[in-house]
C-alpha cells in the first residue's frame, strides 16, 4: 500500500487542511488562540492544535475549550470543565464552560488572532455556536480578528426543520432566531449569528473544498470523531435535532446507553404499545423498534426502561423534530400521570422550563399538555407547531452561504 495515501478518501477538504498553504493575512506572524476539542482533527487524525503549531511555529499561545472540555470528558447540563495546561504544548487551556462562557480580557491578552475549529451537529441547541458568539463579542471588545476553519454540516445543507427560536426564549441553547435544523456549516452559521446579534466581529472563514449542500456526513467519507460524549456516531447526529427535546422531560433520551438519542423510554412505558401507536403515523424514513434498556447513568439510572429505538431507514426524508414531538405527545397521551416536564435549571437558565428553551417556543409544551388521556395526537397540529418561514430564513442567510 502506498504510504502517501491518506487514512481515508476525502472528497471534502476542511479549512484545517488548507490553512498552512494559504492562511488569511491576519494569521501571519500573529499570536494565535484556538477554540477546539477532541473532534478538531484533519484527515490524518491530527489534532488542530498540533497542525497549527507545526504550520505556524511558536505562534500558538492559547487554547480554548467549549462545553464538555478539550477532550470531551464531561457530560451535559452545567457539568463544567476546569482550566488547565496542555500537557504536550505547555500552553494554557481556558474552559469556556466554567465560571464564564465568554473569554475574559486576561484570557485574550496573549492573542492577536482568534481561530475557531469546532465540529457542529447542525442543530440550534448545540452550544458550540453560542460559545463562538461569546468569543465574537469578546474579540470585538479586544480588537481581535477571528478565523473560522470551516467544517461540514453533518446533516447536510438542504433539509430544514423548525421551530424557530421565538423572542423571550433566548438562553445558552439559543441566543438568536434560528430554526432547530438550520442547514448551515459552522463558518456560515458564525457569519449569520454575527449578523443576527449585530456583534460586528471581523470574521475570516477558510472555506471547505468539495462540499455540496446535499452532502450528509456519510457522503464526505470522513472519519467521525464524537464532538460531545452523547453523539458518538453519525446516526446519533441524524436523530439529535428532535430527540434533544427529550432533555426537557422525564423520559430517558438514552444517556447512559451505547445509543444515546437513538432510543428513548422510561420504566412506565410499554414498548410494544408505544411502537404500535407511533407506527400508525407512517412517519417518513424511520421504523420504531420496541425494546427495553437500563441506563448506567442519568435519568432512570439502573432501572429497566421500556421504549423504542428510532431506526432511521432513509436520512434524506427522515424528519427528526416532527418525529420526536409526536413521540412526546403519544407518551403524554398514553401515560399522562407518569410523563412529566423537568424543571429548571437547565444550561444556566433558572426560570424558563427546559422544554421551552430547547424547542425555542412554549407551543410544543402547551400543545402536548392539551392532549386528553388516550387521545391520539393530531399530526397536523404538530406540523403547524414546528413550521417556520423557510424562504425568509434562507433569504436572511443567502449572503453568507459559501456553497
Amino acid at each position: 500500500m502506498n504510504s502517501d495515501i491518506p487514512m481515508s478518501y476525502n472528497p471534502v477538504r476542511i479549512g484545517l487542511e488548507q490553512i498552512a498553504d494559504n492562511p488569511p493575512s491576519v494569521m501571519r506572524g500573529a499570536r494565535l488562540g484556538l477554540l477546539m476539542n477532541q473532534a478538531s482533527v484533519d484527515d490524518r487524525l491530527r489534532y488542530s492544535c498540533d497542525v497549527l503549531d507545526e504550520a505556524f511555529p511558536r505562534q500558538l499561545t492559547t487554547l480554548f475549550a467549549p462545553q464538555h472540555g478539550l477532550w470531551g470528558e464531561q457530560q451535559a447540563n452545567m457539568i463544567e470543565s476546569a482550566h488547565t495546561v496542555h500537557s504536550q504544548l505547555g500552553i494554557p487551556v481556558h474552559s469556556l464552560y466554567s465560571e464564564t462562557r465568554k473569554p475574559t480580557a486576561a484570557m485574550l491578552k496573549d492573542i492577536d488572532c482568534f481561530v475557531v475549529d469546532l465540529q457542529d451537529v447542525g442543530t440550534r441547541v448545540y452550544t458550540f455556536i453560542w460559545t463562538i458568539s461569546h468569543c465574537l463579542e469578546a474579540c470585538v471588545e479586544a480588537g481581535i480578528p477571528i478565523v473560522v476553519l470551516d467544517r461540514p454540516n453533518p446533516l447536510g445543507g438542504e433539509r430544514l426543520e423548525g421551530p424557530m427560536l421565538q423572542a423571550g426564549q433566548e438562553s445558552f441553547v439559543g441566543r438568536a432566531p434560528i430554526p432547530m435544523r438550520h442547514g448551515l456549516t459552522m463558518g456560515e452559521l458564525t457569519l449569520v449569528v454575527n449578523d443576527l446579534l449585530q456583534i460586528g466581529a471581523n470574521i475570516h472563514v477558510v472555506p471547505l473544498r468539495g462540499w455540496q449542500r446535499e452532502m450528509t456526513w456519510q457522503a464526505t467519507h470522513r472519519h467521525w470523531i464524537w464532538p460531545s460524549p452523547n453523539v458518538p456516531r453519525p446516526e446519533s447526529v441524524t436523530v439529535y435535532p428532535g430527540m434533544v427535546l427529550l432533555e426537557g422531560t422525564n423520559l430517558s433520551e438514552g444517556r447512559g446507553t451505547t445509543l444515546p438519542f437513538e432510543l428513548f423510554g422510561a420504566p412506565y412505558v410499554d414498548p410494544y404499545l408505544l411502537a404500535a401507536k407511533l407506527t400508525q403515523y407512517s412517519l417518513p424514513g424511520v421504523v420504531f423498534l420496541p425494546l427495553r434498556f437500563v441506563p448506567t447513568f442519568d435519568k432512570w439510572r439502573g432501572e429497566s426502561c421500556g421504549g423504542v429505538l428510532l431506526q432511521v431507514t432513509d436520512a434524506n426524508i427522515f424528519r427528526p423534530v416532527l418525529t420526536s414531538a409526536l413521540s412526546l405527545a403519544v407518551v403524554r397521551s398514553l401515560w399522562p400521570d407518569q410523563f412529566g416536564w423537568l424543571p429548571p435549571p437547565y444550561e444556566y437558565e433558572a426560570i424558563k422550563p427546559p422544554i421551552d428553551i430547547i424547542a425555542g417556543t412554549s407551543q410544543v409544551r402547551e400543545r402536548i399538555d392539551a392532549i386528553s388521556p388516550g387521545e391520539l395526537p393530531d399530526r397536523d397540529v404538530f406540523e403547524q407547531v414546528i413550521a417556520f418561514d423557510q424562504d425568509a430564513w434562507l433569504g436572511r442567510c443567502r449572503q453568507y452561504m459559501l456553497y
